[in-house]
């Protein structure tokens, strides 16, 4: 199910054109979730401060969203703030939390024009007013756009959410909203953040770290997992290809034979 990818050596010298057009003839996933790790260590290996390598990686956000409504893919959600960021240093955060406002700011109308439409998951109660007031507008601007959805995790935690999903099931139940004895797996789903969105089908994440770092823990559950090397601010289209070339090359099963 781990997919890893150290270099981009091919067999074949294709042009990054041509290689899309490959892809395009086989199975798209429908939904990609992106971990987006290795702006510091992109940063640090310049000599930059780490604020360099998240702004660096916001384009790196517009590239791989711009190819991945251009291939098909009907939902994408990247990881952009954890509830464990919080962590970091002040001034680190507080940038962090720029960046959506910045971001939108910048891309909404290209976004609106190429009819992307923008959700959020996460705890937006503790995300300062200028985050929440950018994130609203763009909701606001592009709901009515049925092309890919751009998904931000953002003060997201997984297990935060599904504790959540957990709360709303029981206080659902008490009030004989549901039976309890009816809850599926289907049904818990809909208590979560990511009610109405398909699970992923693919998850790369960038930098050469191997763990999920509490992401969409229950989503993942049958997700096909690609990992590279690639720091994030250099993930780019022949990077991207790689991980659905990958991805096409797996037989998924879901517990079958």
């Amino acid at each position: 199910m781990f997919g890893w990818k150290k270099d981009k050596k091919k067999k074949e010298q294709l042009t990054i054109n041509e290689r899309i057009e490959r892809v395009k003839q086989g199975e798209i996933p429908e939904h990609i979730a992106i971990i987006m790790d290795g702006n510091g260590r992109w940063a640090k290996k310049r000599a930059l401060p780490r604020i360099a390598g998240h702004h660096e990686g916001m384009k790196t956000v517009r590239r791989t969203t711009k190819l991945a409504n251009e291939l098909g893919v009907k939902a994408l959600t990247v990881y952009a703030f954890s509830t464990e960021n919080w962590k970091r240093p002040k001034d680190e955060v507080d940038y962090l939390l720029r960046l959506p406002e910045e971001f939108l700011g910048t891309f909404l109308p290209e976004l609106i024009e190429e009819n992307v439409k923008v959700q959020i998951i996460g705890d937006q109660e503790r995300l300062p007013l200028h985050t929440v007031n950018a994130v609203s507008t763009a909701l606001e601007k592009t709901k009515n756009n049925d092309g890919l959805i751009l998904n931000f995790a953002l003060n997201y935690g997984s297990r935060a959410e599904i504790l959540e999903g957990i709360k709303r099931v029981a206080k659902d139940a008490e009030e004989g909203k549901i039976e309890i004895n009816d809850l599926s797996e289907d049904l818990f789903s809909s208590y979560l953040m990511t009610d109405g969105l398909k699970d992923p089908d693919l998850l790369i994440r960038t930098s050469g770290e191997i763990r999920l770092s509490n992401f969409m823990l229950w989503q993942l559950a049958y997700t096909e997992f690609y990992f590279t090397d690639v720091l994030w601010p250099d993930f780019d289209a022949d990077h991207f290809i790689d991980a659905l070339e990958v991805f096409q090359g797996r037989s998924r099963r879901f517990g079958g034979v």
